[in-house]
């Protein structure tokens, strides 16, 4: 499906939707600093964005909602994770050495819109985030989405994408036709999203934000994440897509884990001399190793409470030793991602 010719429900025109899908997708892959253990050193950011603008951009994009500012719409479950032998190789980070862990997870629908429907275009990428409880009072955090890639490279360069689209919602289509013509990345995710999925459980998920590992020797790696499900991937037929539940991915979701525990291969897909690590907009080929990190068995629902929707947060900056950031776009996110928070009701 031609996401540029898509329109937001009763919302707004198909400008507004790529204004709201691009926003989605910056909130989504850029992170936050909060309790990183040094986890930005060496990485510079690359915007002259000010925080509070990113933050106004946000809000421009979706309007006030008293609720997330992206990925509003979500479930939250819990579960465990248990590392593999392989994990311990790459990383000495504490939740990868051995031993079966808790686990908070939350699977969401795009933008900042609570009430999207699961059906809309809008709604896609479809996210994935999980909490690692760590021994003691620690934790970390990834968080994912269903889409290999971002649509830009930097955040400046993302802001130029929004103000081209801005442009042409206002009836002057050049800027965002020279910005596609030379930006096929981002016209490929506008165009290219996944069909409806039959589950948020039968979807892969990607952390297209990339973050060094060094392991107990001493030897670095670069890697992101890819989380796939058991299950397979399997997508709704047009018969079924037509006709879906506005709400149909957490009834789906209720009764699944209600039955058996969902569950989900956790990797770290390996850079070769080449990749590049500092650009999220180029996905690294398939044909990158893997390294199996361990397995998630997600086996309850959570209270799913106001209260907690609202206080937990997922923090891809939020990493322990043995893992630092090594894109500049989560040390953007970083700054902007408190006053977000902060401005949840």
């Amino acid at each position: 499906m031609d996401t540029l010719s898509l329109q937001l429900p009763n919302r707004r025109p198909a400008f507004d939707f790529l204004r709201l899908l691009l926003a989605g997708a910056l909130l989504l892959c850029l992170a936050p600093r909060a309790r990183a253990q040094d986890g930005n050193a060496g990485v510079e950011s690359k915007t002259a964005a000010t925080p509070i603008q990113m933050v106004d951009m946000f809000h421009s994009a979706f309007g006030a909602h008293p609720a997330r500012a992206v990925h509003a719409k979500g479930i939250i479950l819990e579960g465990s994770f248990t590392p593999a032998p392989e994990a311990r190789r790459l990383t000495r980070a504490p939740h990868l050495q051995g031993g079966t862990l808790p686990i908070v997870v939350r699977f969401s629908d795009f933008t900042g819109i609570p009430d999207i429907p699961d059906t809309v275009g809008a709604s896609r990428p479809r996210g994935m985030a999980i909490k690692f409880q760590l021994p003691g009072t620690g934790s970390t955090d990834i968080i994912a989405h269903s889409f290999n890639g971002f649509p830009t490279a930097t955040t400046d360069e993302f802001r130029s994408l929004l103000l081209a689209i801005g442009a042409a919602g206002s009836g002057n289509a050049a800027p965002l036709q020279q910005f596609l013509a030379t930006h096929p990345v981002a016209k490929t995710f506008l165009t290219t999203q996944k069909p409806l999925t039959t589950s948020w459980a039968t979807l892969s998920y990607f952390g297209v934000n990339a973050f060094k590992f060094t392991n107990q020797a001493g030897q670095v790696r670069f890697v992101r994440y890819q989380l796939i499900p058991d299950a397979g991937e399997q997508f709704l037929t047009k018969a079924q897509a037509a006709t879906a539940d506005p709400n149909y991915l957490q009834a789906e979701l209720k009764q699944r884990v209600a039955a058996q525990p969902i569950t989900f291969k956790l990797y770290a897909q390996l850079a070769e001399k080449g990749d590049v690590i500092e650009n999220p907009s180029v996905a690294w080929p398939d044909s990158r190793k893997r390294v199996l990190l361990g397995t998630l068995s997600i086996s309850r629902l959570a209270p799913n409470t106001v209260a907690e929707d609202k206080a937990l947060f997922f923090n891809p900056n939020n990493v322990p030793a043995g893992i630092n950031v090594a894109d500049p776009m989560l040390v953007d996110r970083a700054r902007t991602y408190p006053i977000s928070v902060g401005e949840r009701q």
